[in-house]
């Protein structure tokens, strides 16, 4: 599958460079907004020729002259000052989704692979998930599966917090309970709760809890023992909700705090060294002049604490170090919510002028905001609690199962199961994804379950109801995808084919900014200009047999785009709904 903006825009870059434009000159082309201004525009007429001091349309008449796009545009037009309108030639469409049609990945070429880092979801050991976890552990997920799918080599990075001196406490306690309990089936809150409790009353337990913290930060093996066993039945029960949701970490996948312990006390030495960090009042601290405080002057980052205990900047500072160093990652890339930014940054800046990562390598901070109630605050339990994630997609399969039998009370129980589990997970996920990653966003179960508008019981249903279009043709997929060829003679099967044809453009778009939203946009888009050629271009009742052949593969490749497109974003489909 052709990149149709990245082409077009070469296109027009060489046009300029012709018409005597420096070869430095920017050149890109969008997609239009409203189909009268074609199907691609290039509005950088008018700023270029500012420049060259020229009257604009002047040099859009001599781009459009040169403009090489024989057999590819059927008409090339100038609107206003200078904007350049594109309409795309049917038969080079055509030829495009033979080719796309044809290929198990729709044509999509994998990209000169990278080694990427992809940080996402870090929940916490002996705690469950809640729904503050969710937007990292989706959003993530699709960002790995979509640079997976160009053909990258992709390093899941689930970060999670499994050190730190509360692992004391939490060995104590569950030398306390092991006798009397199953400690497989612990439950996390409780687990956590009832040990904190414990510290906070018992001066004797917290003696005792302190000083296991010492002998499991000297590697003493039976306290390592018991804090394995703490983050095993973590890493056991949060799986359970991962693949509830469909995202593709596993055990594998973790990298927690515990793994760069050894790293910390060389990593101070160096920056000690560098003349990076300085002691200050027992402390190792690194003041940087990019940061400032309240009075103005550089910001103070603590690395070492004068009681010996390392921060969080110290761990991401080893982090990222062994990102590049062990992993040899090309670009790392972390999702973690929009508060964490100023701490990131300066652990990051203080990476660079370590030497630790070179600025050729990208360290990207893909921010999230927050999930929100409708009344606009921090979404919460009623009674101000925070919403643990599998009492939230428990929920989501108990509504999504409760519409499926107003629609369907006689369906089979175990196809119920499933569509439940199906529709109210997409539900859930679409929800999120199709909101843009860096607002916050209101969660909304009517809205979210609904079969109309951009959500995911729509797109499924588009994509059930293309497939039945097959069944009652009397072919298979197979059939129709070898069967004539594309004909395409209406607007409307020509701004369909246009929307499928720009798939890789929307992916690479995600790939970049992990911006799943985009995605989601193009996805709808697709599904309600098929839906304006269903009621306007009969099919399966076609005039002749040419023109049925070229519109079911058309459907064909439709469903075949939104079924790769709901993948990209980890949400299933079903042939029957």
């Amino acid at each position: 599958m052709v990149n149709i903006q990245l082409f077009l825009s070469e296109k027009i870059k060489q046009a300029l460079v012709d018409a005597g434009v420096h070869s430095e000159c920017k050149a890109k082309v969008q997609q239009s907004t409203k189909k009268k201004f074609g199907n691609y525009q290039f509005n950088g007429v008018m700023e270029i020729a500012k420049r060259l001091g020229l009257p604009s349309i002047k040099l859009a008449l001599k781009v459009v002259d040169l403009l090489a796009l024989d057999g590819i545009a059927c008409k090339i037009e100038i609107a206003g000052p200078g904007f350049i309108n594109i309409f795309l030639e049917p038969h080079w469409l055509e030829d495009n989704l033979i080719a796309a049609i044809s290929s198990p990945r729709l044509g999509i070429s994998r990209s000169e692979p990278q080694t990427i880092v992809v940080d996402y979801s870090a929940p916490n050991v002996a705690k469950e998930m809640h729904v503050g976890h969710m937007r990292s552990t989706i959003i993530g997920d699709v960002s790995v599966r979509t640079l997976t799918f160009l053909g990258h080599n992709v390093i899941r990075a689930n970060h999670i917090g499994d050190w730190g001196t509360q692992f004391g406490m939490l060995i104590a306690y569950l030398e306390n309970i092991k006798d009397n309990c199953d400690i497989k089936l612990l439950n996390l809150e409780n687990f956590y709760r009832a040990a904190k409790l414990q510290y906070d009353k018992d001066p004797i337990f917290a003696k005792r809890a302190r000083e296991y913290v010492v002998k499991l930060q000297v590697g003493d093996e039976y306290y390592l023992q018991m804090w394995r066993k703490i983050v095993d039945i973590t890493i056991i029960q949060n799986q359970k909700i991962y693949d509830l949701l469909n995202v593709t970490l596993t055990s594998a996948d973790i990298m927690g705090e515990s793994m760069y312990n050894k790293m910390l006390p060389n990593i101070v030495e160096d920056l000690q060294k560098k003349g990076l960090a300085v002691e200050s009042e027992g402390s190792i601290i690194v003041f940087l002049n990019e940061f400032k405080n309240k009075k103005g002057n550089p910001m103070g980052v603590i690395l070492k604490k004068k009681d010996g205990a390392y921060l969080y900047t110290t761990n991401d500072i080893a982090c990222a170090k062994y990102r590049y160093e062990k992993l040899k990652a090309d670009r790392i890339i972390y999702y973690i919510d929009s508060r964490q930014h100023q701490h990131l940054m300066q652990a990051w800046t203080i990476v660079r002028k370590a030497g630790y990562v070179p600025e050729s390598i990208p360290i990207e901070h893909h921010m999230f905001g927050m999930m929100l109630g409708k009344d606009g605050k921090p979404f919460k339990t009623r009674d101000g609690g925070t919403v643990k994630l599998t009492k939230l997609l428990s929920e989501a399969i108990l509504r999504a199962r409760s519409i499926i039998l107003a629609k369907n009370p006689d369906i089979n129980t175990e196809y119920l199961d499933r569509l439940s589990r199906v529709l109210g997970i997409g539900a859930v996920k679409y929800a999120d994804l199709s909101k843009n990653r860096i607002t916050d966003y209101v969660f909304d179960w009517d809205k979210m379950l609904t079969f109309e508008g951009n959500t995911a019981p729509y797109m499924q249903y588009a994509y059930t109801r293309i497939v039945s279009i097959f069944k009652r043709s009397g072919q298979d997929e197979q059939q129709i995808q070898l069967n004539g060829n594309f004909k395409l003679k209406s607007e409307q099967e020509i701004q369909l084919a246009v929307r499928i044809l720009q798939l890789k453009e929307t992916i690479l778009i995600v790939a970049k900014e992990g911006t799943p939203h985009v995605l989601c946009a193009y996805l709808y888009n697709l599904s309600v200009l098929f839906s304006a050629f269903y009621e306007t271009c009969p099919i399966l009742n076609a005039e002749n047999e040419t023109l049925r052949q070229s519109r079911l593969k058309l459907a064909l490749i439709t469903a075949r785009t939104i079924k790769q497109g709901l993948e990209l974003l980890g949400i299933e489909t079903v042939e029957i709904m």
